[in-house]
This record gives structure tokens, sequence and C-alpha cells, in this order.
């Protein structure tokens, strides 16, 4: 199967699943066996993952994408057992970067909601301009990536984190704020937004927000 097949939704369904690390194995950067490079693609989708993870406290190292070609059996193995003993380094999943199970499995399930919304960002306007690993490199570490990220991605991220919380029980602004590791103002702009849409309401009695419907 290309690398390019590779989803941003089996990453992430891999940690929902409580796996510690995820490889993707692609065949070298400009030596496509096929037309689409689709390693290209697999390399940008990494660089995304790698940035929701350090938003949501999951070490970023625990997802790695390598490139060699079908005669690199050797290089392959190398680079498994190496991954491996870094992942082991690393520790269980959640339990090492100090993050609790279950907000960390409300925050998988908040960001699988919103992978759609993130196909669609990266088809319009995460084009990277220059096809190498220098260039993706530069591409998204660059200011207007993060900016992008800040301002589109991360926002829709917080309001679905927030949502899936809410499905458990109501929260208030306090409650939010101390389990998803946001200011009470962020919260608040969060909470604005998601009245408008219909999503939430406030109930004055309890002080806390909960689902509409």
């Amino acid at each position: 199967m290309c690398s390019g097949r590779v989803d941003l939704e089996f990453v992430f369904r891999s940690f929902a699943n409580w796996q510690d690390g995820v490889l993707i194995g692609g065949c070298k950067l400009n030596e496509c066996n096929y037309i689409t490079h689709g390693n290209y693609d697999a390399l940008g989708n990494t660089y995304i993952c790698k940035k929701i993870m350090e938003r949501i406290g999951l070490n970023p190292d625990r997802l790695s994408i390598e490139f060699m070609s079908g005669g690199d059996g050797n290089r392959l193995a190398d680079v498994v057992n190496g991954f491996v003993q870094k992942i082991k380094e690393i520790g269980p999943i959640g339990e090492s970067e100090g993050i609790d199970k279950n907000i960390l499995k409300h925050d998988l399930d908040a960001v699988r909601k919103l992978i759609p919304y993130l196909r669609l960002v990266e088809r319009e306007k995460l084009r990277v301009p220059v096809r190498s690993e220098e260039g993706y490199r530069e591409f998204y570490a660059s200011d207007e990536v993060n900016r992008l990220f800040d301002e589109v991605v991360f926002g829709n991220l917080a309001i679905s984190r927030i949502v899936s919380l809410l499905r458990e029980k109501p929260l208030s602004t306090g409650e939010i704020s101390e389990n998803l590791g946001l200011s009470p103002s962020e919260v608040a702009k969060y909470m604005n937004s998601s009245s408008r849409q219909g999503l939430v309401k406030f109930d004055t009695d309890s002080s806390r927000y909960s689902l509409v419907g």
C-alpha cells in the first residue's frame, strides 16, 4: 500500500487504541513507484499529526516516518528496532506525559471527529510550494502555517474537545479549564462560539455548561 494512503484517522485511531507509537514507512522521496508521489502526502500528514499531538500534550516522537527502498532490508530492521527502543524509553502513552487516561480518550475522540475538517484544511490551505524534505520541514515550521493552525485548526479542535467532555456530564468554566489546560478566558471564548452554533447551553442555577439536545 502506498504510504500516501495512511490517513490521519489511521494514526489517531492507533493512539485511541492505546498504541504507544506509530511508525510510517514509505518509499524514498522522489523515487515513488506511482505518479502520485504519495510519500510526500504521508510526510505532510505526519507534520499535521505532530502539531496536533503537541497541542493535546502527547509526545510527538511517538510518531515517526521513514523513507527507504525495497532493498533496504537491513536498514528497515535497524529503523524498527530503533523506534521500538525509543518508544520504550518514552513509556506508555498518556501515562508518561502525565495525562489522565479519560482526558486523553476524550481528546483523541475529539481529534478524530475533526479529521474530515482537517482534510479540507490540508487540501485547500496547506499546499507546500517545494516538493522536498527540507521544503516540507520549512513550510510546516513557518509562522504562516503556525498562525493558520492557531486560528483555523486549534480553535475548532478546542471546541471539539470541550463538546467531547460535555457528552459525559455538565461542567463549569473552571472544570473545563482544568481538564483541557485552557485559561478561563479561552474557555469563555470557545463557549460563546459554541453557544452561537447551538452546540452548548449554560445553566445559570448550576453555573455549568451542557450540550444542547
